[in-house]
């Protein structure tokens, strides 16, 4: 049985789906069957992720509606351990709100959740930015989360609320563990980035931040635009290798 690895953030534009991404591929890298789910109506997921050119789009919305069965929504990568559901056709509708209906008033979610944990080692969960519902439920049948957190200033305006309702959760779902505080974006020899590094390890619980700290690569950009993920394009970039090491850390936890 795999364990179900949540990634959350209050606000997009923190590294969220990058990180989902990489470590998602450097976890299929070390041997682990993986399984990467997109549930962000933004479907950012599918730039990124190594799907072959002329990939199918259909992905959860279209199985959550009943239009496609799972065994059509589960896409191959170029790893032979790495597999993807997209988000699908929710991707490219201009309202999310029938579709964050639907998965606050069903259990489909928390079913598939559970079938991608009895058949994979690992299962990463891309989830929408901010507190909503569906973010809700993805913690509410995951086991471990982590949470990226960009290296400047009004970032951390947010982190208290992201905790908070992780701590809520943990009262409902006994098995959620935070694993950690990722600082994401770092520039060095930036000042405003060292602050908020500097801010982060002071204030918090040195068990909830990461020492891995993940910084801002053109490499990355780059890989994202090819639509790959960076440690598979660019290993030897030092985003790339933080990434892996943050991946070995946490299989750790996660086996």
């Amino acid at each position: 049985m795999g364990a179900v690895l949540a990634v959350v953030s209050q606000k997009g534009g923190v590294g969220k789906t990058t990180t989902a991404v990489n470590l998602a591929a450097a976890f299929a890298r070390r041997g682990m069957k993986t399984l990467l789910i997109d549930v962000d109506p933004q479907g950012s997921v599918r730039y990124g992720s190594g799907l072959a050119r002329g990939h199918e789009t259909a992905g959860f919305a279209d199985y959550l509606n009943g239009d496609r069965s799972l065994r059509e929504i589960i896409l191959p990568t170029a790893l032979p351990w790495l597999r993807v559901i997209l988000a699908g056709s929710v991707a490219d509708a201009s309202d999310h709100v029938g579709y964050a209906g639907m998965v606050r008033e069903t259990n489909v979610l928390q079913e598939l959740l559970y079938m991608a944990e009895q058949r994979c080692q690992v299962v990463v969960v891309d989830t929408p930015p901010g507190l909503g519902s569906i973010t809700k439920k993805v913690l509410g049948a995951a086991e471990h989360v982590i949470v990226p957190l960009q290296c400047e200033p009004l970032a951390l305006q947010t982190t208290p609320q992201i905790l908070r309702m992780i701590q809520d959760i943990v009262s409902v779902n006994e098995r959620l563990t935070l694993d950690g505080i990722l600082l994401t974006m770092y520039e060095p020899n930036n000042p405003a980035s060292d602050r908020v590094v500097d801010y982060v390890r002071r204030h918090l619980p040195a068990n909830i931040v990461f020492d891995v700290v993940i910084p801002r690569s053109v490499a990355t950009a780059d890989a994202f635009a090819a639509g790959q993920p960076v440690v598979v394009r660019s290993p030897a970039d030092a985003a790339a290798q933080a990434y892996v090491n943050l991946a070995t850390i946490l299989a750790d936890r996660l086996v």
